[in-house]
């Protein structure tokens, strides 16, 4: 078990705010011309509606004040509420901790009826949360520490014994003016080194370790894997960076993250497991990684999965289907490439043992896979 790192907390306060902003953004600044491309991500992250607002027409430089901008979004946004997904790991957290009886509040700079208008889209979620703060509720927004100490006050717990989990900085700043502990979950890529005031940073809430913090543990990994719910991908096996082969003697048989954006942008960055279909050749065991790879920096999330199989011959532009069953961890930097290297096989011989277990071998028989040995039909 691991040792709690700071002191034990008794309450979780969290913030949920996910990438609807980003999406609506996408589509709302098409009609000025302009070409959302992530790069206000991080200045809007955590903001008031106003502020990000203000943030947008700035960087833009869009025709209008930011008060006319925001009252042309708000129509829209609401009418995607009911599209929003939680976080990756949100709805096992919280299911997890409810179970355990841990109260918890969510506190976010959104207004109170967009905050409820949100999770009443998600089965359960109204009922885990013992109060609820929004940014109408209070003088000051984040990064004033007023809506954490505010729900401290209404689950009736000092400030020093709750945990927030917080995915953006005016947050984190918040949770420490709070003199609470604070779990950052990073919603921007590559930007955890911005994030060092809080207590620890990690890469998804499925990384959550809730024991390090007097809090129940998690009881559903299973031999070094977490199973999730079963997800799809599938493509023509494109050329990657020739490094697979070459410098770390690992063929990866890569698939292009074009056309895959919105399924990415629903799993977090990190090492996952499963089973691999080619179009002529049969089903293999898999084990991928999604993200940044931090030790070559990638500039785009790319999809690696390794066959585990001896292959005689390259299969370039061959029809690969992927059914992922589970997660190892998060993608990590690493001293050096022999480390590097020596984690990959530590997956490998993790994966390889895992996909004997019934719980994950019953998916190799998944039509998915075996469709495309029949055709090459590309239904996802």
């Amino acid at each position: 078990m691991a040792k709690p790192l700071k002191k034990l907390v008794s309450c979780v306060i969290l913030d949920l705010d996910d990438g609807v902003v980003s999406e609506v953004l996408k589509g709302f600044l098409a009609k000025y011309g302009k070409q959302w491309d992530g790069r206000e991500a991080q200045r809007i992250v955590g903001k008031t509606p106003l502020e990000a607002a203000a943030a947008v027409v700035e960087e833009y430089g869009l025709p209008c004040g930011k008060e006319e901008f925001l009252a042309e979004l708000h129509p829209v946004f609401y009418a995607q509420l009911c599209n929003i997904k939680p976080l990756p790991g949100a709805s096992r957290l919280l299911k997890h901790l409810s179970g355990h009886g841990v109260p918890m509040a969510l506190a976010s700079n959104s207004p109170r009826g967009s905050i409820e208008s949100k999770i009443s889209y998600h089965q359960g979620w109204k009922d885990y949360f013992s109060a609820i703060v929004g940014g109408d509720e209070v003088t000051a927004g984040k990064p004033s520490p007023e809506i954490f100490l505010e729900a401290a006050k209404r689950l009736n717990r000092e400030p020093s014994s709750c945990l927030v989990i917080e995915d953006s900085m005016p947050g984190v700043t918040a949770g420490k003016a709070a003199g609470m502990e604070v779990v950052a979950v990073p919603s921007v890529p590559k930007q955890a080194h911005l994030y060092t005031s809080a207590e620890e940073v990690i890469n998804s809430l499925l990384d959550l370790q809730p024991e390090k913090w007097g809090l129940p543990p998690f009881q559903d990994w299973i031999e070094g894997t977490l199973p999730t719910e079963p997800w799809y991908i599938s493509g023509p096996v494109i050329k990657g960076f020739g490094r697979g082969s070459k410098v770390l003697g690992i063929p990866t048989a890569n698939l292009s993250p074009k056309g895959h954006s919105s399924l990415l942008s629903e799993h977090p960055s990190g090492v996952y497991f499963g089973w691999a279909g080619l179009s002529t050749r049969g089903v293999y065991k898999m084990v991928m990684s999604i993200g940044w790879n931090p030790y070559f920096n990638n500039a785009e999330k790319t999809i690696e999965p390794w066959l585990l199989h001896e292959f005689t011959e390259d299969f370039y532009g061959e029809e690969l289907r992927l059914v992922i069953v589970g997660y190892l961890r998060p993608e990590v930097n690493f001293p050096s490439l022999e480390s590097l290297i020596a984690k990959i096989h530590e997956d490998k011989r993790i994966a390889e043992r895992a996909l004997d277990l019934p719980l994950y071998s019953k998916h190799k028989d998944d039509p998915y896979l075996s469709s495309s040995l029949h055709s090459e039909s590309n239904h996802s």
